[in-house]
């Protein structure tokens, strides 16, 4: 075997590296704050450095087609890393507590291990390499949600996410299974000439869809995602409705687009009806929702039933779309779970949304923030939210049937009740009052950089179109 080719995995090689170094220097340094400054740096650095590498890297194959990257697959890489950078920041106030602070660098060690996992899911061109990385990243993450171990809502919510993805892997092994029987490979390239509209071929597409389905959280495979979003620490819920997510709906959209393009009349009615359904059942329950992550688990499911209605365009737009979607979906979500993590530590574990009444007399610059995220997250002009609900909107009408415009009308209407729950939390930090209000206190300098990248994502993404253009001219 041609050992060199691994030099063509060059973002996959140094995160590989990246892992090492941190085991390393968890390894060389004993229980004391020293090693917490260090372990910090050193994978904060470490990250940006990552970002760098991706940013270098260049389209490239290896290993006779197993692994095949492309510039919109890099551009993806750079968003999802980038947002790993920002979950590592905004944890440091919870890895400092007393119960966490000697398992710090297990943190960084499989947060790293599900983004690696993220990389080769996205960069594969076979089911085989595309299935080992998904398990890559999902086995890890059950280690990260029950990473609270004196707490029983995260043990639980580990249980939940880990049998529930164990029953969603093999239902996408009996789909790709189907699939290798009608076609003979398991290449990407060579199943995308060779697939023909059969039976087996349906249900190879619709076992392999309700797997990755899981995985973003889309309805009727959404049962798992409050809560997991509940019992995990904030930092790795944040993590897992992003990044995971990100991941995942960009890879769903590569094969669907590539390996069934045969069968894209299919796809496009499932996705229609799982799109609508992941919407509006999703906005419903969040209305509902009195536990400030539950409600957030209903609107990440929410926010995927927008990123996939850019893949029913079938186009070059639906990547770009779909990419600055995600990139948008990142820093305002992670801006709103950073403000949710820093009350929760400095206010004794408080999530409850009547927790947050009157947040603005006694917190006014983080209620500001929130307030920033949550408009962009509901698609208030002039944030970046409104941009990118609204390419999305454009590409999928730009596919041109009746039933597209259907789905982009409902979707229209989801976003006005979608801007209602969100303005309940906006209501309870301005309008409503408490006579016990959460104290006011001081941000750590972790939390005010986390806040700070994302708000300026917020603010910028939408206003500077280099940014579109930079991700529209990778997918071209």
């Amino acid at each position: 075997m041609d050992y060199s080719q691994f030099l063509n995995m060059f973002p996959e090689a140094t995160l590989m590296a990246i892992l090492v170094i941190v085991f390393l220097t968890d390894f060389a340094f004993n229980n004391s704050a020293k090693k917490h400054n260090m372990l910090y740096a050193v994978t904060g650095l470490l990250m940006a450095a990552q970002i760098a590498a991706c940013v270098v890297a260049e389209p490239a194959e290896a290993f006779g087609g197993l692994y095949v990257t492309s510039n919109a697959v890099n551009v993806m890489k750079i968003i999802l890393t980038a947002g790993t950078l920002i979950v590592i920041i905004m944890a440091q106030p919870w890895l400092q507590r007393a119960d966490v602070s000697n398992k710090e660098g297990e943190f960084y060690e499989l947060v790293i291990s599900t983004l690696l996992g993220m990389y080769m899911m996205m960069s594969s061109g076979h089911f085989l390499m595309f299935f080992l990385g998904l398990e890559m990243a999902s086995v890890p993450m059950a280690c990260l949600v029950a990473f609270d171990k004196l707490r029983k809502n995260s043990a639980e919510g580990a249980a939940k996410f880990i049998l529930t993805a164990t029953f969603s892997s093999g239902v996408m092994l009996y789909g790709i299974s189907f699939i290798y029987g009608a076609v003979g490979t398991l290449y990407f390239e060579d199943v995308a000439s060779l697939l023909y509209i059969s039976p087996m071929t349906i249900m190879g597409l619709v076992f392999f869809f309700s797997g990755l389905g899981f995985k973003i959280s889309l309805v009727p495979f959404h049962f798992w995602t409050a809560d997991t979003y509940q019992g995990a620490p904030t930092a790795v819920t944040g993590y897992l409705s992003v990044i995971s997510k990100g991941a995942a709906s960009f890879t769903l959209m590569t094969i669907l687009m590539k390996v069934f393009a045969p069968m894209v009349e299919y796809w496009e009615y499932l996705l229609y009806i799982v799109i609508v359904l992941s919407i509006t059942i999703a906005n419903l329950f969040a209305i509902r929702q009195k536990e400030l992550k539950r409600f957030m688990a209903f609107s990440s499911i929410s926010q995927a039933g927008y990123i996939m209605l850019a893949v029913v365009g079938n186009s070059a737009m639906s990547v770009s779309t779909l990419t600055y979607y995600v990139l948008v979906y990142v820093v305002a979500n992670m801006s709103v779970f950073t403000v949710i993590n820093i009350v929760e530590q400095k206010c004794g574990g408080k999530t409850k949304m009547d927790c947050y009444d009157g947040f603005y007399q006694t917190n006014p610059k983080l209620a500001l923030l929130m307030t920033l995220a949550l408009f962009s997250l509901a698609g208030i002009p002039p944030f970046a939210g409104m941009f990118s609900k609204f390419f999305v909107f454009m590409a999928a009408a730009s596919q041109g049937s009746y039933f597209a415009y259907g789905v982009v009308f409902i979707a229209l209407i989801n976003t006005v009740v979608s801007l209602y729950y969100y303005l309940l939390i906006v209501k309870a930090m301005y309008i409503k009052t408490s006579d016990t209000p959460l104290e006011t206190f001081k941000s750590d300098c972790n939390t005010r950089l986390a806040l700070a990248l994302c708000t300026a994502g917020i603010l910028a993404v939408g206003v500077f179109s280099c940014v579109y253009d930079w991700i529209a001219a990778a997918a071209n």
